[in-house]
Formats: C-alpha cells, structure tokens, sequence
C-alpha cells in the first residue's frame, strides 16, 4: 500500500512493548512520530530508539506521541529495550510495535523487498490529531535519522497550521515565514499587522 502526504492513517491494532493498542484510539488528540527499524538488538536502531527517549520532553512540548515498530516480537523488544536504556544512558516509556508478520509494516510500505522482504527501512510518519500523514520520510537501513529535522518540521507543520503561513528553506522557529499566494493583500494586512517584507510579488516574508 502506497501511502501519500494527505491521506488519512491506516488503523490497526497491534502488540507493543507497553501492551495492545488500537492506533486511531491511541493517537487520541495528539501528533505521532511513527518510525520503523529493521530489526531489534541492531546498531542505527539501538541509537535511534535512545535518542527519542532522550528526546521525550520535546517531543511532549509539540503533543508528540513517538511510536516505534521492528518486524520481532513484544519479548524480543523488551529485552532489547534493556540494553537501549543500558548502553545509551536512558529509560525507553515510549510503545514499539511488535510485527514479527510484517503486517503493519506492509500496510504502511515500510517493507522494501529490493533491501528485505522481512526487515522494514526507517520510514517516518508525522502524523496530526486528525490521523492525517503530514509527512513521510524513508531512510536506508544503514543510515541513521537526523532528530533535530523530525522535530523542525513538527515545529514547522505545527507554526503553519496555527497562522496560515509557510516556511522557507531551513527555516527553525523565530525565523521569518512566508504569506502564500493565497492570502491577498488585504487579508495579509489583517492577519499581519507587523507587515511584511516582499522580495517579490509572490514572495513575502513576515515575522510571526
């Protein structure tokens, strides 16, 4: 299943390594961060899974729910979770789908047969209190991800839902965003007091 920016999240339910849950109910209000590894007790993964751990309280400031999933058993991501708390110097309390079938990661095309027909590639889903996917991201298995661009483009999503704007090019929080097209002037001008500084017609940066 090919799943694009826009469409609304499969549901499903599933074993996780802090017990069932059913998707759609566990998103609740809140935004998720759902990424997959391709297996337990690996490398990437053991410093990904550690890394979102350390960064929980973030996560929690933007209403973040991270959710992992590796195609191995509840059993096998408990005891992994120990040695991701022991050798990265954190506590995991963040769920991990346990898929030993692969059939969420299927469902989510998080299984690439050219890399393997058993292990899922990083694949991120941001997804919205709406179970809307906001983005997708696919990184190969031997390549860790980039946490401060998961959580800038959160940020991001989460500023031009709130004033209708957009972000430029490596844009972070406190920087200027741009008035898209479709607000015109006379709108602009109500909904950006402060002004705005137009490089070009359609281009028009603003400081929120």
């Amino acid at each position: 299943m090919s799943l694009h920016i826009g469409d609304t999240a499969p549901d499903f339910t599933a074993e996780t390594s802090t017990g069932p849950i059913s998707f759609h109910g566990w998103i609740g209000t809140d935004w998720v961060f759902f990424f997959s590894h391709p297996g337990d007790f690996t490398p990437v993964c053991t410093t990904e899974i550690g890394r979102t751990a350390h960064l929980i309280d973030a996560f929690a400031a933007r209403n973040v729910k991270p959710l992992g999933l590796s195609t191995d058993t509840v059993a096998e991501h408990l005891k992994w979770i120990k040695d991701v708390d022991e050798t990265q110097h954190t506590t995991v309390t963040f769920p991990i789908v346990a898929d030993p079938d692969c059939r969420v990661a299927r469902l989510y095309d998080m299984i690439h047969d050219h890399e393997s027909t058993t292990a899922a590639v990083r694949s991120v889903f941001i997804i919205d209190p709406k179970k809307t996917i906001r983005l997708t991201m696919t990184y190969p298995m031997n390549v860790g991800r980039n946490f401060a661009e998961i959580l800038r483009v959160i940020d991001a999503l989460q500023t031009d839902d709130a004033h209708g704007v957009a972000t430029p090019a490596n844009w972070t929080p406190g920087g200027a965003v741009i008035i898209p097209l479709s607000i015109k002037t006379d709108a602009a001008q109500k909904r950006f007091p402060n002004g705005w500084t137009e490089t070009r017609p359609y281009l028009r940066f603003t400081v929120l």
